[in-house]
């Protein structure tokens, strides 16, 4: 890739409120899966690369026009939130209640507000969120290699067998 390539990249860092570890459960975990493949089916997004933490997420992704970066971000982050609630509300309702906040436009909340969005301008940049998003699960002790945790695009990278097949990586 020349390092005069046009960028139209972005990084998004998603918190769950108050870094509660919901996303341990892997049925929340396909939730935001089963989401990101919508939005590449309906060629809204391209998909670069992620990953799903316990109490976060990190994505890279492209958006498509006529989209806009808000637009996606906002009905991802609103979608997943409504299908946690959801999945809490039938089948964990205890655990619903730490996420009730009472305010005016929602009961429950699951993610925080203003995510984190950084546009990708460099090959320098790209790198080093790519290297950030796979070695996040080794920091935090998931696992001993990026390419063995299963919620991450890092087995991609390395060209191994992955369930991603609706990711379109960024090779250096």
């Amino acid at each position: 890739m020349a390092s005069s390539r046009t960028y139209d990249l972005t990084f998004i860092t998603a918190t769950i409120l108050e870094w509660k570890p919901i996303l341990t459960n892997e049925c929340y975990k396909d939730i935001i899966i089963d989401s990101l493949r919508f939005l590449v089916s309906q060629q809204r997004i391209q998909l670069n690369a992620f990953v799903i933490m316990n109490n976060h997420l990190h994505i890279i992704w492209h958006i498509f026009q006529p989209f806009t970066r808000e637009q996606v971000q906002r009905s991802f982050l609103r979608y997943t939130a409504q299908m946690v609630i959801r999945e809490l509300r039938n089948n964990n309702p205890d655990l619903l209640n730490d996420y009730f906040v009472g305010a005016a436009d929602r009961k429950h909340q699951i993610w925080e507000r203003n995510p984190l969005s950084v546009a990708i301008w460099s090959e320098e940049v790209l790198r080093q969120k790519l290297d950030y998003i796979h070695k996040n699960p080794v920091k935090a002790g998931y696992c001993l290699y990026p390419e063995q945790y299963k919620y991450s695009t890092a087995a991609i990278y390395l060209g191994l067998p992955s369930d991603w097949d609706f990711v379109t990586p960024c090779y250096l």
